[in-house]
């Protein structure tokens, strides 16, 4: 009898494990994660929390399929207890993890631009994070006629269908839908190590998108697919670059805000849509806390007036207060706008995959060609059968008397079939149709009639057939499908466009005071503003063990910041956005607070001022670049510019020049170049290469560069030179930072 196998390891007895005495086993991480860890993350990734390519996490299926198995495509509302339970044959997860998924697939939610689910009773609202939804037992739900095209074919062979966890019955692997719904349907996951937030789109655009992009592979997407859409409304801020890129990577982010409009008689704005990533009792909070620190003194009061008709926020005005100004202001200040995070994450073949717009067209018309074709293949297959039936029972009709005799004589039921067939030359399955007829069908006018049918079911296979082997007509009828869901189900957008800021934040006045500050930056990228009165109080600057400071100079509360990162990019940034600090605190961390791409850092901050001036950049291939400051200023308050700098060689260091000065240059080989700014002449093109201010030896570079004031160097004449690129001059140990010890300092 083979030994039971056990884990390998060393075992353990822990005195502090109490009961049953459970076994300790000591074994690599390794292992632990490859056989606890590993197969927990992928059923979370597979199984649960990213959608596929029909647009439909496992939850969302099962409901939807138990609700299409009961009839509710077209048969009366039931109480959602029931579907639940129901459900449960297909989903082992619970009864209350279910009805939410019902919840948020319904029409009352409105969480979605095309509802699945026919609801009637409360289901909350996605805009309201209290206005909870009611017990199963109390609201009823039927599918919504848009679920049709969800289940047009799949009771022919279109998609796969597996055991469900016990093996008592079959379900779906996808639903056959006859559009993208993966791009119509608002979808969020969290899985383990990665995340899916998959925006809606408008039906009929998406539909027509889809239906352009076949006929032409290079369609503009842009031109049809304009935005997102959001069930929730608003006004999205169209930036067509970050379109693009959402439509290309599956990444990037759009703006949304609110819509409004002002009550000029009761002096009250009204707000009746918000942004689909915000709740009601967000915006109020938020706006109750600015009211309360006095950072809105325009409001008098504010309340949710939310009723049958829809959203609805007022707020209550004081005599003198401009709507414009003031919105303007909540705009920034509240989550009256907010931003979508995409992230186009979506299982293919079992394997996430972030694509962008057009990469899941191709998925989808792909998956969906292979569908009509299992459909028609099984069309085929059908019709095939059908005339096989005819051509016997076209036999028949050559001796109809023969056959009722063979029929008649035969002396047992088992025989008949068999005889049949020896009769007339004609297989079982034809005999079986032939001997199934009723008595008063077997008359000549019913069979001239099943026979006149030949040559049309002849007609119709060889179009099949035809069918099955072009892909130019099954994408034919992909189009019709889509043109159709177009017509029936099509909506206008209920989010609206606003091009005039073409996607960017304009500035706007506000009452902010202006003081001086001083901005010290952490080599790791933690930053503080602190008061002149806060620094001569305060102690001893405070930073991380592994951090220490950077950079450090003085500004005013109204003024701009430019952070330059190790990815070539520049983020923009108001001083007044930070807090006033103390030097005991670590500071705000950038990246954080930037929304920097992960792992990238910061590399350089100034104050730009009135963007005078020049900002240089030093790269370790011994090349430098002078660019005007003024290349990075904008009409708008854009957050991020890309291209800040040039990428063909590793930044080394950056300085902000208001006028020309000495600085000095040191290599990996200790060589040292001493130069004037002069000799460098300015560039307007960001990315510009620069020219060589170092000729380097063979695996040598440049690890330095700063004012000749900020280094060790004390007699800068030795290094000087007039002009460029230049060898250098050794470092001597009196001008090095680095100091080698004698015996008289031991």
């Amino acid at each position: 009898m083979a030994k039971k196998d056990t884990p390998s390891g060393k075992k353990v007895n822990n005195p502090n494990v109490v009961g049953l005495r459970a076994e300790v086993v000591e074994q690599p991480i390794t292992r632990t994660l490859e056989t606890n860890y590993m197969p927990y993350a992928m059923s979370v990734i597979v199984s649960r929390a990213i959608p596929e390519i029909d647009g439909f996490k496992p939850s969302h299926r099962k409901l939807l399929y138990t609700m299409y198995r009961m009839g509710l495509l077209t048969g009366p509302r039931t109480k959602s207890a029931n579907i639940v339970g129901q459900t449960m044959r297909l989903n082992p997860h619970g009864d209350a993890a279910i009805y939410e998924t019902m919840v948020r697939l319904s029409k009352g939610y409105e969480a979605l631009l095309t509802p699945f689910i026919d609801s009637k009773g409360n289901f909350g609202k996605v805009y309201s994070r209290d206005m909870a939804y009611a017990a199963s037992r109390y609201t009823e739900a039927k599918l919504a006629p848009i679920c049709a095209e969800l289940f047009r074919d799949i009771e022919q062979d279109t998609v796969d269908f597996v055991d469900n966890y016990d093996g008592t019955m079959k379900e779906p692997v996808l639903l056959p839908t006859t559009y993208p719904n993966i791009l119509v349907s608002a979808n969020t996951g969290i899985a383990v190590g990665m995340a899916s937030n998959i925006c809606g789109f408008n039906l009929a655009e998406v539909c027509q998108t889809t239906i352009d992009y076949i006929e032409d592979p290079n369609h503009n997407l842009l031109s049809t697919l304009k935005a997102p859409d959001f069930p929730t409304g608003g006004e999205l801020l169209y930036n067509a670059e970050e379109l693009q890129a959402i439509y290309e990577t599956g990444r990037g982010s759009v703006k949304v805000r609110a819509r409004w409009r002002y009550l000029p008689k009761e002096n009250i704005i009204e707000i009746y849509e918000i942004p689909y990533t915000t709740t009601v009792e967000a915006i109020i909070d938020k706006v109750s806390e600015l009211v309360k620190s006095g950072k809105l003194r325009e409001i008098n009061d504010m309340r949710d007036e939310t009723d049958l008709t829809g959203l609805k926020l007022a707020i209550d005005l004081k005599r003198g207060t401009d709507p414009e100004k003031l919105m303007a202001k909540l705009f920034r200040l509240t989550p009256l706008m907010d931003t979508f995070s995409c992230n186009f994450n979506v299982l293919i073949a079992g394997m996430p995959r972030v694509m962008g717009v057009r990469e899941i067209l191709d998925e989808w018309i792909a998956w969906r060609t292979e569908c009509v074709r299992r459909r028609v293949y099984h069309q085929l297959q059908k019709q095939k059968e059908k005339l096989h039936l005819l051509y016997g029972l076209r036999k028949i009709l050559l001796d109809i008397d023969r056959a009722i005799a063979i029929i008649r004589e035969t002396e047992e039921e088992a025989e008949v079939v068999p005889n049949l067939m020896i009769g007339f030359g004609i297989d079982e399955a034809q005999a079986e149709f032939v001997a199934e007829i009723k008595l008063r069908n077997i008359n000549r006018e019913y069979i001239l009639k099943q026979t006149e049918a030949v040559t049309a079911l002849e007609e119709e296979i060889r179009d099949l057939e035809e069918t099955l082997g072009s892909v130019k007509k099954i994408r034919g009828i992909i189009v019709a499908e889509l043109k159709n869901v177009m017509k029936k189900y099509g909506q206008p957008r209920r989010t609206q466009i606003i091009y005039e800021t073409d996607g960017e934040e304009t500035e706007i006045e506000d009452d902010a005071e202006d003081y001086p500050v001083h901005i010290f930056l952490s080599r790791e990228g933690y930053l503080k503003k602190i008061t002149p009165l806060s620094l001569r109080m305060g102690g001893e600057q405070k930073y991380k063990e592994s951090d220490g400071p950077f950079l450090t100079f003085e500004s005013r509360n109204l003024c701009e910041l430019l952070v330059f990162t190790d990815r070539q990019q520049v983020y923009k940034a108001r001083v007044r956005d930070f807090e006033d600090m103390k030097a005991s605190v670590l500071g705000a961390y950038l990246p954080t607070v930037l929304g920097m791409d992960e792992g990238e850092n910061v590399v350089y901050l100034l104050d730009p001022g009135d963007y005078s001036g020049h900002i240089l950049f030093f790269f370790e291939n011994g090349k430098a670049a002078r660019v005007e400051l003024s290349a990075y200023a904008t009409k708008t308050n854009r957050k991020k510019l890309t291209g800040a700098y040039s990428g063909a060689s590793p930044l080394v260091a950056a300085l902000h020049l208001k006028e020309d000065t000495e600085v000095a240059v040191f290599s990996s080989d200790n060589r040292t170049v001493v130069f004037s700014t002069a000799l460098l002449a300015p560039k307007t093109t960001r990315t510009t290469v620069g020219v060589s201010v170092m000729s380097l030896k063979k695996k040598a570079r440049v690890v330095r560069a700063a004012p000749v004031g900020e280094t060790a160097i004390q007699n800068a004449a030795r290094y000087r030179v007039r002009s460029l690129p230049a060898a250098g001059s050794t470092l001597r140990e009196e001008d090095s930072e680095v100091k080698q010890l004698s015996l008289d300092d031991l």
